[in-house]
């Protein structure tokens, strides 16, 4: 339950540092405080993401069904699910990635603290 909740709050936390990369009012917020949690949630995200998308592959071409630690048995929807869950963090990882690079760019030569 506390994991869930911590990772809820971690969520609209990041949204709500995200919309501020792109927003006015966020021009409001030390450069720092908004570029912090951008490079920590995209490092989280790619280090979910990649291995993430490796395993798919495994899957895909049957490698490993499984995947790293799954069982070589998996149904068609475990492995489906795996795919899409680690397909998620992926996109994730690529999207808050490019989002961290664009606002370190933009907000470089500015009156940001």
């Amino acid at each position: 339950m506390i994991f869930n909740v911590i990772l809820i709050l971690m969520s609209v936390v990041g949204a709500a540092v995200v919309v501020a990369t792109v927003r006015p009012w966020g021009r409001l917020a030390p450069r720092w405080m908004l570029l912090t949690p951008l490079w920590f949630g995209s490092t989280l995200l790619v280090v979910r993401g990649v291995p993430g998308m490796v395993e798919n592959l495994l899957m895909a071409t049957g490698i490993r069904r499984g995947g790293f630690v799954g069982a070589e048995d998996i149904s068609t929807a475990e492995l489906w699910a795996g795919v899409g869950i680690n397909t998620y963090f992926f996109t994730g990882a690529v999207l808050l990635t490019v989002t961290t690079v664009s606002y370190f760019r933009r907000s470089r030569g500015g009156s940001h603290g």
